[in-house]
């Protein structure tokens, strides 16, 4: 990998799926890179996952393919679970902004995040870039190594309006927080309880005065376990991250348990825990994360989802066949976010306009070969192949330095670290206490750079 030597950068029309925040931050760095953009945005207006809507879908697991599809999965009462001040892009801090119904608060709720969003879109003329209501249906290569793109508009009249367009490049920011992974219970179809997934959570009340077992252990897994602790009778938490032996009831709480993972369910209403313990339950609530989908991508399955790792891809961004001219940003988890779809689309940017250079398609695939390799003999299972944990501020910073663009401060990785492991060990407090004044004086320093 290099930085080319050539004295004029080359403008490419590219499209970017989605204007949710990687599809915003998207737009605006291959634009400042010269490019000319197009944004696909299916809903009316831009923030992707951060637009709440108290609608749900009719299959409550997700599994019917004919189901009207929401894209959200908010609940109503979600804060985020990082600090603003870390998970803001870069050179856009995400402050607090006066105005009606402003969150001030570090750790703020959905709403919030949506206000940045639409306020960073403003900020850099993103809006007129997207296409709203605009739904892409079909992404494929053609013979001159540019991608074709069909789509459809609704029009009024309730009919769609399809469009053949043609672009150089096609950057996929669809998101992944839309269509549920499911846990696989030994005798669930006999089961007579009621199943959801965590994406049609919006409030506790369906679940109040019931006995309910909630599988997961992430961070949305915990906020939802305290909030419906507040009204259910009981709560079950069963997790995979504990002891086969584990049954023990968690700290604060008089009516929530933490177990290992479910053995089995039973025709009674019983399900019982690898502990050992049974208990008879009303509803069971998957909170166990989401599957990438690109229903749209036609690539002759050389680009495909296998148990939730998409692939081949060379450090997560470019299949190395169609690349440069197909790219994805934001598929690795458990990182920072914002700023790392800002330094992957810097990237991508670069790449298109040829000031980087992509190594080989050869090497690129030894490259993907080598990390599943590695991958395997670590035991870490193919559904968190985007599972960055300890490798996040490794892979920021390479991407960063091909850049030649400044990688996460300091303030910014400790402060992720420290909320990380406060929000398992606090989750009630993690929100509205914490001990980081030093690294929030630091940031409000950078900050002032840009404000």
């Amino acid at each position: 990998m290099q930085t080319s030597n050539a004295t004029s950068l080359t403008s490419r029309h590219v499209a970017v799926i989605g204007a949710g925040a990687s599809g915003l931050v998207a737009a605006r760095e291959l634009r400042r890179e010269g490019h000319q953009v197009v944004v696909f945005e299916k809903d009316s207006q831009i923030g992707g996952t951060w637009v709440y809507t108290p609608q749900v879908e009719t299959d409550p697991l997700g599994l019917d393919p004919t189901r009207q599809i929401v894209h959200s999965s908010l609940y109503k009462s979600l804060r985020t679970n990082l600090p603003r001040e870390s998970m803001g892009f870069m050179d856009y801090p995400f402050v607090p902004r006066a105005g009606e119904g402003s969150d001030p608060r570090r750790f703020p709720g959905h709403a919030e995040v949506l206000k940045y969003l639409q306020d960073f879109a403003r900020e850099f003329g993103i809006g007129e870039m997207v296409r709203f209501e605009c739904e892409v249906v079909s992404v494929e290569m053609v013979d001159n190594k540019k991608l074709k793109v069909e789509s459809k508009r609704r029009r009024l009249d309730g009919d769609d309006d399809l469009l053949d367009e043609v672009f150089d490049a096609v950057v996929v920011c669809n998101g992944h927080f839309t269509q549920p992974r499911i846990a696989e219970i030994p005798g669930i179809n006999l089961w007579p309880g009621k199943q959801t997934h965590s994406h049609n959570y919006r409030t506790p009340e369906p679940f109040r005065d019931k006995v309910v077992i909630l599988i997961g252990s992430s961070a949305s897994a915990l906020d939802i376990s305290l909030e419906i602790g507040g009204i259910a009778k009981e709560v079950h938490i069963a997790s995979r991250s504990v002891a086969d032996d584990t049954c023990e009831k968690q700290a604060g709480c008089d009516n929530i348990w933490l177990h290992s993972m479910i053995e089995s369910a039973h025709k009674d209403g019983s399900v019982a825990f690898r502990d050992g313990n049974s208990i008879v339950a009303d509803i069971i609530l998957h909170c166990t994360g989401y599957k990438y989908c690109f229903p749209f991508l036609k690539t002759n399955g050389i680009v495909t989802v296998d148990d939730n790792r998409v692939g081949p891809l060379y450090k997560h961004v470019f299949p190395p066949i169609f690349a440069p001219q197909l790219s994805f940003v934001g598929l690795p988890y458990r990182n920072l976010p914002f700023p790392s779809f800002e330094i992957q689309s810097k990237w991508i940017a670069g790449v298109l306009s040829d000031r980087i250079v992509l190594p080989s398609q050869e090497d690129m695939m030894e490259d993907v070969n080598t990390l599943y390799s590695t991958l395997e003999d670590s035991g870490v299972p193919k559904h968190h192949t985007h599972n960055m944990g300890d490798t996040m501020i490794d892979y920021s910073a390479w991407v960063a330095s091909l850049c030649q663009c400044p990688c996460f401060e300091e303030w910014r990785i400790q402060m992720f670290y420290e909320t990380v492991k406060r929000l398992y060990a606090n989750p009630k407090t993690l929100r509205d206490e914490w001990e980081d004044d030093n690294l929030l004086l630091q940031a409000r320093e950078d900050f002032s750079k840009y404000i």
